[in-house]
């Protein structure tokens, strides 16, 4: 492992400039060079709040327990691979199994190899872990794959502030990269392909049934979703946009999920996405019917907005399947006031659907050749 010093020229500017007035201090920041065959996780211990460790291209047998706020954890574009090693890919991957990964309890824990074994031990590849009283903030993973892993691809919980990057997910038992009681993400530019449930999950909890969590602004943006069980999934959540993604080859593009908890899940915008062809057949879980040919599914939300998408030929058996599907939640709950305008449906079965029997939902503009019932279009 190399550390390359990048403060230098700041430093240096700093003191010539003592003459001329105070210059602000600059932080200096530390660049943690890793070649495969080193070590990920003692160069992650090492770091410093806004260092970058930086993975060469090359294939790491790896998981790795992010603890420290503001890091950077990025390879070279997808040559950089994480996969699990030999006896850790031998973990469930029902795609019910939320990631069991534990809970850091504060800095000096974190920087143990028990922090960092909870990783591989939950089936994860990259786990970003805080807890209520030690929030692991701004943190960056980017320009990598995470492949392989029992569970999730990347995992994290109370990571405010989180962006996940040029990240290609694939092939992992559960989800590809999933959060959890986490604000202010971003998520953009990303591959998940082939993951046993959802491309990208984002919740409130798994663990607890609680109310919808504000996201405060969350965006999955530019994404592409292939071949999972689902492309994202939305669950008790508000206040999070998802924007100009494309999802194929899924059994359902996009689920936005609620329940019967207060407040509802909702304040969910899903605009410009391209959702086609998401026809891949998935059997009916614990929690959910059979899927295939579902586009965006809403339950259970409120005042979300669904407009200017394309969605065409997606097609199926499922009572789920349709272009835009408002649906009633399997708890009763209903779906109120979120407004479906103005997207560009074809070939779907049908275009739109609205089983639900909540109030103030509206369907107009929508350029579309069937509903469920008649009239939507």
């Amino acid at each position: 492992m190399k550390k390359c010093h990048i403060a230098y020229l700041a430093c240096t500017a700093a003191l010539i400039g003592t003459g001329l007035g105070a210059a602000p201090p600059v932080a200096a920041h530390t660049v943690h060079v890793v070649h495969p065959g080193e070590s990920i996780q003692k160069a992650v211990d090492a770091a410093q709040p806004g260092d970058t460790v930086l993975l060469t291209y090359g294939t790491y047998h790896e998981s790795v327990d992010v603890s420290t706020p503001g890091l950077t954890l990025r390879g070279v574009g997808r040559g950089t691979v994480l996969e699990p090693e030999a006896a850790a890919s031998t973990g469930s991957t029902a795609p019910s199994t939320a990631p069991s990964t534990a809970p850091s309890t504060g800095s000096g824990a974190a920087k143990t190899g028990k922090a960092a074994n909870s990783c591989a031990a939950g089936g994860n590849g990259i786990c970003v872990v805080g807890t209520k009283d030690h929030n692991v903030d701004g943190v960056t993973i980017a320009s990598l794959t995470v492949s392989g892993f029992a569970k999730t691809g990347v995992y994290a919980t109370e990571a405010d502030g989180l962006t996940v990057r040029h990240v290609t997910a694939v092939k992992n038992g559960v989800w590809g990269i999933a959060t959890e009681q986490s604000a202010q993400g971003v998520f953009r530019d990303n591959t998940a392909r082939d993951n046993g449930d959802a491309g990208l999950f984002l919740a409130n909890t798994i663990k607890e049934e609680l109310g919808a969590t504000d996201t405060e602004g969350t965006v999955v943006e530019h994404n592409r979703l292939v071949g999972n069980r689902i492309g994202v999934t939305v669950r008790r959540l508000r206040n999070l946009t998802l924007a100009d993604n494309h999802l194929t080859g899924n059994c359902a593009g996009v689920f936005v999920v609620g329940d019967e908890n207060k407040p509802k899940a909702g304040f969910v915008t899903v605009r410009e996405n391209r959702i086609e062809r998401n026809n891949k057949s998935c059997p009916k879980t614990a929690r959910l019917d059979a899927l295939q040919g579902s586009g965006i599914v809403l339950t259970g939300a409120e005042d979300s907005l669904i407009t200017r998408n394309v969605i065409k030929d997606n097609v199926g058996k499922s009572p789920l399947s349709g272009g835009i599907v408002l649906f009633k939640s399997f708890v009763g709950t209903t779906s109120d006031r979120n407004r479906i305008s103005n997207n560009l449906l074809r070939g779907n079965s049908p275009d739109l659907v609205n089983t639900d029997t909540g109030k103030g939902n509206t369907f107009e503009g929508n350029s579309c050749r069937s509903s469920q019932p008649a009239g939507l279009c």
